[in-house]
């Protein structure tokens, strides 16, 4: 095929003879010899250029890195060990992975009928639909016997179920991750809160955007703050 053909010229230049003496290193004295500059300096290029890439680095498993600067230091004897801190890597990494495969199979699934799914922007009614009306009012706690006559998860908030999960876009998940993180910098952990911080992590598709970096940070600086006022 005919170079011409593939890239046609955008302009009337004439083509360069590149027998004629051209200084490179010197500056063209006008636009007629920068053009024949730029051709003199194209037809030196090779046809292919071939990367060099060392394949050892590429067998690493790569991961994403965020600055967890601001942390604060956990107490004596609140410090996971290094073992601790892998496997809940590996056991995170594999939720992952399972999430994001079988993703299409859980947002086929039906939902019950009291499953209503709060619009993306509807901050509040997120933080309800997670924890449950009577965290999100700091009602008194439900009665022992509330579990014999069935959960009522508007009150306990509904559990990140794969049905539900599953359905969230990525925009959708970044937007609920800031509700509940901005709601837990001003109260107490609970397990729901836990439950659907996990889940929405574990659903964040990579590459990560920039609001998703600065909610983990905003997280991890939070949870070592709860940390730190631990007492043994």
């Amino acid at each position: 095929t005919n170079f011409e053909e593939l890239m046609p010229r955008l302009l009337p230049v004439e083509t360069c003879d590149t027998g004629e003496d051209f200084n490179l290193n010197e500056p063209p004295r006008n636009p007629q010899e920068y053009l024949r500059q730029v051709q003199l300096e194209a037809s030196l290029c090779p046809d292919v250029v071939v990367a060099k890439i060392d394949p050892k680095k590429l067998r690493k498993k790569q991961s994403v890195n965020v600055s967890l600067t601001g942390c604060q230091a956990a107490p004596q004897g609140f410090s996971p060990s290094l073992k601790w801190q892998r496997q809940q890597v590996s056991n995170f990494s594999e939720i992952r992975q399972s999430i994001s495969k079988h993703r299409q199979h859980w947002s086929g699934h039906a939902l019950d009928d009291n499953v209503l799914m709060p619009k993306q922007d509807a901050e509040e009614q997120w933080k309800k639909f997670c924890l449950g009306e009577n965290v999100y009012l700091n009602s008194p706690p439900i009665d022992p016997g509330a579990e014999d006559r069935g959960l009522d998860y508007v009150k306990v908030g509904f559990p990140p179920f794969l049905s539900i999960v599953s359905r969230l876009n990525q925009a959708t998940i970044s937007a609920v991750l800031e509700y509940l993180i901005n709601w837990f910098e001003e109260r107490e952990f609970v397990p729901q809160l836990g439950r659907w911080l996990y889940a929405l992590l574990a659903c964040l598709e990579k590459p990560l955007l920039p609001e998703a970096h600065s909610l983990i940070r905003q997280l991890a600086r939070r949870s070592s703050e709860v940390r730190a006022n631990l007492v043994g």
